[in-house]
């Protein structure tokens, strides 16, 4: 039986690659201490999702462990022994980063150097797969020429259609620093995969959703803006007149990319991770289908200034993911997650893929 350490575990992507790894037979240990809770309060509390992975898997393994404790990271790969180690554990927030710049920081970089130290030392042939962002790149992509539609902003030029890919710069731009914390942490994993050789991935992920995200007002876009719609909280739109466009990725189909590397690792990969251009959505955009999908209205400000070093139009270009697992592909449609999310029947997806 194989044995996988997931870190953020009842997490949104945690929790998914949890069950996703059970069903497949898998021996799984969850690292996750519940500080969302901490960073959220009671919107971003992850209980019930713990909870939820207790009653229906058969080989997970919860422990109630801060990525920040050294010891007790080192300790728990050493007996654990992983052939997988899935880094989704972090300190999420662009805004709340500025308000705990030191638990942002430690959570983020150092917490993933402690996993990568540990797993050097007790699993070094181990496919190790990092959820890092698009905020690596900062606030480089908005200076991209745009267009601006009526109910979104889009890229003027018809050559950048697919995107934003990984050649995009991360120096001189303004990343935030909860992008910051995240850059050191992608590049520590990439160094231990080219100087060390590990089987490393950067994930630089965009938009990613599915039903059993904690949404709150600062991470979340669209299990938030669901949350609000259907709880009747004030929704606030932060700046570009509510056209801000984001795509977005079902938790499943990070599960799918994250197993195609783990049956193909190389070391030091960088990808970017999203729905594409077929999944994206802007605010206005995704106000009005919940409206529709709901027959509620939803209560909103909008909110002139922006969030600093936030993207204006992001869609992730998926070229180099797609060539090198060509097998990959998004598998959840935008229209299917927004329904999901509202509180239609979730999609049926096979255990064996």
């Amino acid at each position: 039986m194989k044995t996988a350490l997931v870190t953020g575990s009842s997490g949104l992507i945690g929790s998914e690659m949890v069950s996703f790894l059970d069903e497949r037979g898998w021996r799984v240990h969850g690292v996750d201490n519940n500080m969302r809770r901490d960073f959220f309060g009671e919107h971003g509390d992850t209980t019930w999702n713990l909870e939820r992975l207790r009653r229906g898997t058969r080989r997970f393994e919860h422990h109630d462990l801060d990525v920040r404790d050294r010891e007790g990271i080192v300790r728990l790969v050493e007996e654990t022994r992983p052939e997988l180690v899935v880094h989704a554990a972090a300190q999420p927030s662009h805004d709340l980063a500025a308000q705990r710049p030191f638990d942002d920081f430690e959570v983020n970089a150092v917490g993933t150097l402690n996993l990568l130290e540990a797993a050097r030392a007790f699993a070094a042939e181990a496919p190790f797969a990092f959820l890092s962002t698009n905020k690596v790149y900062g606030d480089a992509p908005n200076e991209l020429e745009l267009v601006e539609l009526e109910t979104r902003w889009d890229y003027a030029d018809p050559a950048r259609r697919d995107g934003i890919d990984e050649t995009c710069r991360i120096d001189t731009s303004m990343h935030s620093l909860f992008g910051a914390s995240k850059v050191a942490a992608d590049v520590l994993v990439q160094e231990y995969g080219r100087y060390f050789g590990l089987p490393t991935v950067c994930f630089r992920a965009g938009c990613l959703t599915g039903p059993n995200h904690s949404g709150a007002e600062l991470h979340g876009f669209l299990a938030y803006l669901a949350k609000a719609l259907l709880t009747g909280i004030p929704y606030r739109i932060y700046g570009y007149l509510g056209k801000q466009v984001r795509d977005n990725l079902h938790s499943y189909d990070v599960c799918t990319a994250i197993m195609a590397f783990a049956e193909e690792p190389r070391p030091a990969a960088v990808y970017n991770l999203g729905g594409g251009r077929a999944n994206s959505i802007s605010v206005l955009e995704a106000i009005a289908a919940f409206e529709e999908l709901t027959g509620r209205r939803l209560e909103r400000e909008h909110v002139e200034e922006a969030r600093r070093g936030d993207h204006v139009c992001y869609i992730s270009d998926l070229g180099r993911l797609r060539a090198d697992y060509p097998g990959w592909d998004v598998t959840v449609s935008l229209e299917e997650m927004l329904a999901e999310l509202a509180g239609a029947q979730p999609r049926a997806r096979s255990k064996t893929a």
